[in-house]
């Protein structure tokens, strides 16, 4: 009888399974300090086990015990070989139900899961694609034949078949601001199908791409569809940049997100820019109407999102529950900016230079640099569990 094989499974089926009830073990071969930097996360709860694929070469025997035993597994690897081996060592050891991952954490990394946002009968589409590799949601706009992509990932081939599959075209790609966490796919768009690339000019000053300049308050609009209203929200950036689609949505970018506001510090003028944020958040979104959605650019853990794994929330709201919103002056905001920053990656400087242009890198070295979630919140990695009401009075 032939020995049984595991299966391959891919990040999308990864993802459909921990957005139910996954009923498996994830077994993670990868060494402790990769595991620890950047892991698998998904909405649903599961048994998550590091047991590092060294440690099955050097002992099988002690290695496959500390597998729950009786349970189906799923096994994660830098690549693909090595979670492939252990599968089969598993399959050989007794365990009956064993998948690897298609090549391996870094088709987890950029896996994209799309949401739809507007009801089948609206006369445009709007979708929510969420990374959950990096916690951070890019946005498509469809209009007749026409799309346009805000802050796509570098994974372009998903935007052009999901833009495809709906008949229509990338024409456009937005952003938000110049991205330091992730590399960016409007360039590589604008280089395959040549996507219009369009973006407020002060992140972009000198880029080594051509690009179209976006003023505050200047309108547009894809075939006549709903108008994109361009809102200056500098303080992530100086050139932070949220969308108004039809006085309905607001992308803000890293500008506000469910539980606190992007950093203001990456420019390396954290005292500045929290000014800058904070005058943003009280001036600029004050003139933005309660019921408007807001889609973030990140979010912080999968709490945030509702019951339909989408993040966003009526902007009245998070005036009552972000607690960037409540702070009785900006030097009490400034202050807890000052206090909940960790340090940004030595990486963020490099994916900068990549998204102005000014740097080009192979793919392999791409995917290693793009790993890892996000470090964009004020707060995502400090306070973010301290109450409104302890601020107001702090």
């Amino acid at each position: 009888m032939p020995a049984q094989e595991p299966y391959l499974y891919s990040a999308e089926d990864l993802f459909a399974q921990l957005s139910g009830n996954p009923d498996f073990v994830l077994l993670d071969v990868r060494n402790e300090k990769d595991f620890q930097n950047f892991a698998v996360e998904g909405p649903g709860f599961l048994p998550y086990i590091n047991i590092p694929y060294y440690d099955f070469i050097e002992d099988i025997e002690t290695s496959v015990a500390r597998v729950p035993a009786g349970q189906k597994i799923r096994v994660v690897c830098a690549k693909e070989n090595s979670a492939k081996f252990v599968s089969e060592q598993l399959l050989a050891n007794g365990f009956s139900d064993v998948g690897y991952l298609q090549d391996g954490i870094v088709s987890w990394g950029n896996m994209l899961a799309p949401r739809k946002l507007t009801p089948d009968d609206a006369p445009y589409e709007l979708h929510q694609i969420i990374r959950p590799g990096k916690a951070s949601c890019s946005y498509m706009l469809i209009v007749g034949g026409e799309a346009a992509v805000f802050d796509p990932s570098a994974n372009i081939q998903f935007y052009q078949d999901f833009a495809k599959e709906r008949g229509a075209k990338i024409t456009k790609t937005f952003e938000t601001h110049r991205q330091a966490d992730y590399i960016a796919g409007s360039i590589p768009l604008q280089e395959a199908i040549g996507a219009e690339i369009m973006v407020m000019p002060q992140d972009f000053t000198g880029a080594g791409f051509p690009f179209t300049p976006l003023a505050d308050g200047q309108t547009l609009s894809l075939s006549n569809g709903p108008e994109i209203k361009v809102v200056h929200s500098p303080g992530h950036t100086l050139g932070s940049t949220s969308y108004l689609i039809d006085h309905t949505f607001l992308l803000s970018g890293d500008t506000i997100f469910i539980q606190s506001a992007g950093r203001p510090d990456l420019g390396g003028k954290s005292e500045e820019w929290s000014r800058i944020l904070y005058l943003t958040l009280m001036i600029t979104l004050r003139d933005i109407a309660d019921n408007v959605l807001i889609l973030p650019g990140h979010y912080t853990t999968w709490a945030e999102a509702n019951d339909d794994l989408i993040f966003a929330a009526h902007l009245g709201e998070l005036k009552k529950k972000n607690i960037a919103f409540h702070f009785i002056h900006e030097g009490k905001f400034a202050a807890f900016i000052e206090e909940n920053l960790r340090p940004q990656p030595a990486v963020y400087g490099d994916i900068r230079r990549i998204n102005g242009g000014w740097l080009k890198v192979d793919l392999e070295e791409q995917n290693s640099m793009d790993l890892g979630k996000n470090e964009c919140g004020a707060s995502n990695y400090g306070k973010a569990g301290v109450s409104a009401e302890s601020q107001r009075q702090g």
